[in-house]
């Protein structure tokens, strides 16, 4: 029997065993699984700048946990190797919601405020994501999801009223640009605006040479930004060659600080990253 994923964007028709354009979602019996849930990656306590935020719990540490898949297809992504792997062919640690919760709270005494969904896309893990963001919630820390926000609002709307703060990487203003990795911009735009009615949203734009780089993008980006909140903090980053784009050149310091001035103009915090 076949059954549609509705999770994310692309909404995959998969038979009976296969496995979505994710890696991590599956149909079993009929509905759609969660294949990573509990399983992960990636842990560690994390400066909270690193998520990046910059303005929300400046100074503090946060625990970070990923899983394994995406629903983009980045040839530029910098944790490929959790990101396009399949759930199942990689090495994890199983731990359940309560599981996390503890860990997150042990850590306290060290300076963690609570738990950040990172590394890979955590959203198309969106029920563990919710259980355990529940958990940590009624534990009284904070929520943080870093998200490519390729997402509709109803799978948002899961989780967001347990989020605290998101970073959401916003890879392009081109459309053309989104469709190829697999994308939507207007969806992603979507996700930003309703996101920031309810928390803390930062945003993330990684400059490539050649594909994102132009003036009268970053115009249009910032302009857009501001139309939703001119206080929604803008980091512009400096791309460095990965994964499948290993022979292109690192952007230049100078190009990423004139694109970054330019959005000065529409927004209040703009931050410049990886230079």
């Amino acid at each position: 029997m076949e059954a549609v994923c509705t999770v994310c964007m692309h909404h995959c028709s998969l038979k009976e065993g296969q496995t979505g354009r994710c890696r991590a979602r599956k149909n079993v019996g009929g509905s759609i699984r969660s294949i990573n849930y509990g399983k992960i990656t990636s842990i560690a306590l994390d400066p909270i700048e690193k998520k990046p935020l910059a303005l929300f719990q400046p100074g503090s540490l946060i625990l970070s946990v990923g899983s394994s898949g995406c629903n983009l297809r980045c040839p530029f992504c910098q944790n490929h190797q959790i990101s396009m792997a399949d759930a199942g062919q990689i090495q994890t640690l199983y731990m359940d919601p309560e599981q996390l919760c503890a860990q997150a709270a042990s850590l306290r005494g060290a300076g963690n405020i609570g738990v950040a969904y990172t590394y890979n896309e955590p959203l198309i893990g969106l029920e563990y994501v919710r259980d355990c963001a529940r958990l940590v919630r009624e534990a009284g820390m904070e929520n943080v999801v870093v998200t490519n926000g390729s997402f509709p609002e109803e799978t948002l709307m899961e989780v967001l009223p347990y989020v605290d703060a998101m970073n959401v990487d916003l890879k392009s203003f081109s459309q053309a640009f989104y469709e190829e990795i697999g994308g939507s911009l207007d969806i992603v735009r979507r996700f930003i605006a309703r996101a920031a009615r309810e928390c803390h949203v930062e945003v993330t734009t990684l400059i490539i040479p050649g594909k994102n780089d132009t003036l009268e993008e970053m115009e249009c980006l910032s302009q857009w930004l501001a139309a939703v909140d001119p206080k929604i903090p803008l980091h512009v980053t400096r791309f460095f060659p990965r994964y499948k784009m290993e022979q292109a050149r690192p952007t230049p310091v100078r190009d990423v600080r004139r694109l970054a001035q330019a959005a000065r103009r529409e927004l209040e915090h703009v931050f410049i990253g990886n230079c």
